[in-house]
């Protein structure tokens, strides 16, 4: 049925902090992450190498009912929750196992439990076949898709998977790996007042040792172990939770861009892992993915640099509702829906393999600025990014796009203030001369100052994001070098230069300062320029008052 290496498995500690700080950075709209770096979002390459699980096949999806109560007596001989209900009781299913006493003795670790469970198991089911050894195959299916897979939060089991576990032949035909993802990805959207995610944690935990370990909040295992999974002890801290989110949050503000690992796999080896093989068509995809009565998308192409690609700028996507299941309350017990035939055209995606990732960026300058300029106030504006040592560059990134924005609004103020002027100008020679009215001449002076002063705003804004784009291509430089010292720690160069790079990161730190104040003043030259653009724009409505008048009374 290819749950054999997942079922493999061992401990399976959850990381609840990093998990929660990983929580807190999700963007429900598009279904990823929003680092300081860009968009980041685990894969369906991610999912079949951390866990095994098959991410190709027919989805995971059919017909939802008001009450499983049927199903569940006659295909597993329990009772349900309620009901109403798709949930029955965990106790009761590990019970109808033979493991009537789940709970962990005083004293015994974690694998004497799981022996003593396992062995319990063998001996109330080694004699029974036939129906008998159906139904206790489809009760322990249950309990690991309803609990480890596709687990809901609290006690009970979710027991929507029943309908694909009557026919057994058929169940290693599902892609039970994409579910999982499917079913991450809605529980992550939950408010970040909730503690933990639903569904299989361990993945967001291996996922994030691999593509960020500068979070170092691991301890090797076994290296060279598959899967993926099994090469990893699960980071403990005594601390708070709170404190630690807080602590991995301050990390993630200063992870150098260079540091993220975008492609991990590069270099493993798949002869042992021939799961991974099989499911390569589904790989490196924008594609549909299924859970039931959830179907959510998987944006691949927000992530272009997991498969060594730049990133283009793509039309950054928002939630499409016109489809969605009603609400987050709605769990596939209050209406018998069929979701073959609701979600036609996303199955039909599902079954084309949706559309290949492609990318002819030469680098990702265009899409960190469309970036920022969508999330930077979620991103770049954080009170924990500093200038310090380690946040060098996304500090620098956070300075440049708030400078573009400003400058981009400054551009706008130009503009306004020459269409004004035009405007003032095309009523004096329409109306009168400028020595018949000199209200018209003084507004006109006024307005052309002001555009002057602007412009010359403007033109001093513009150098300074020449400046800090300068002072980040030269940050950029120095941090590789500094990445290329931490491979080479022998070399007996390394000392001097690291020192040279310290004092030349210190006077682009330095220079940020300087450019930051410089920005502040300029915004409060552009607040004092919109304030004498307000008074110019009524004593012009004033002025156009005053000869509506004079012409009426000629």
């Amino acid at each position: 049925m290819g749950f054999g290496p997942f079922l493999r498995l061992e401990e399976l500690a959850p990381d609840v902090a990093l998990i929660q700080a990983l929580k807190e950075w999700w963007d429900p709209e598009c279904h990823a992450f929003l680092f300081p770096w860009g968009h980041m979002v685990p894969t369906l390459e991610d999912v079949v190498r951390i866990t095994g699980l098959r991410v190709d096949g027919q989805a995971v999806t059919g017909t939802t009912y008001t009450s499983y109560q049927e199903p569940v007596e006659r295909l597993l001989g329990l009772e349900v929750r309620g009901e109403r209900s798709s949930l029955v009781q965990r106790t009761a299913l590990q019970a109808s196992l033979g493991m009537t006493s789940a709970r962990r003795q005083t004293g015994k670790g974690q694998a004497e439990h799981m022996e003593r469970m396992t062995d319990d198991a063998r001996a109330a089911m080694v004699e029974e076949e036939g129906e008998a050894a159906d139904r206790d195959l489809r009760r322990f299916l249950t309990l690991v898709i309803g609990k480890l897979i596709l687990g809901t939060r609290g006690d009970p089991v979710s027991c929507r998977c029943l309908p694909l576990l009557e026919d057994l032949s058929s169940v290693g035909n599902y892609a039970w790996g994409a579910a999982l993802l499917a079913h991450l990805f809605d529980s992550l959207g939950t408010s970040s007042r909730v503690t933990g995610v639903a569904g299989f944690f361990p993945l967001l935990q291996v996922w994030a040792y691999y593509h960020l370990p500068s979070l170092g909040r691991w301890v090797a295992r076994r290296r060279g172990a598959v899967l993926l999974l099994q090469r990893w002890w699960f980071y403990r801290d005594e601390r708070s939770l709170r404190r630690q989110v807080t602590m991995i949050h301050d990390a993630m503000d200063t992870i150098p861009f260079g540091h993220v690992q975008w492609t991990p796999y590069v270099g493993e080896d798949d002869t042992t892992q021939p799961w991974v093989e099989r499911s390569r068509p589904y790989f490196a995809r924008d594609i549909w993915l299924h859970c039931y009565n959830t179907v959510v998308r998987l944006h691949h192409r927000l992530v272009a640099r997991t498969l060594g690609l730049h990133q283009a700028v793509v039309e950054f996507p928002t939630r499409q509702r016109s489809w969605e299941r009603p609400g987050r309350s709605f769990r596939g017990i209050q209406q018998v829906t069929d979701w073959t035939v609701r979600v036609r055209e996303q199955l039909d995606d599902w079954e084309r393999r949706g559309k290949e990732v492609v990318s002819e960026a030469a680098s990702d300058k265009d899409y960190y600025r469309a970036y920022a300029w969508r999330y930077g106030a979620q991103v770049y504006r954080g009170t924990r990014r500093p200038l310090d040592p380690e946040g060098r560059i996304a500090s620098l990134e956070g300075i440049l796009h708030s400078t573009i924005q400003h400058r981009d609004d400054l551009q706008a103020m130009v503009d306004q203030l020459r269409g004004e002027l035009e405007m003032a100008q095309q009523m004096v020679g329409g109306a009168s001369s400028s020595r018949e009215d000199p209200g018209h001449s003084v507004l006109e002076g006024q307005l052309a100052a002001a555009a002057a002063r602007a412009e010359d705003a403007l033109a001093q804004l513009r150098e300074r994001e020449q400046e800090l784009r300068t002072a980040l291509a030269r940050t950029t430089v120095l941090e590789t070098e500094m990445a290329e010292l931490r491979l080479r720690p022998e070399a007996a160069e390394a000392t001097r230069w690291r020192q040279e790079a310290e004092a030349r990161w210190q006077q682009d730190a330095e220079k940020a300062v300087r450019l930051r104040a410089e920005a502040g003043d300029l915004r409060k030259q552009l607040g004092e320029e919109r304030h004498r653009s307000d008074m110019l724009r009524s004593e012009m409505r004033g002025l156009e008052r005053d000869l509506a008048l004079s012409f009426g009374n000629s």
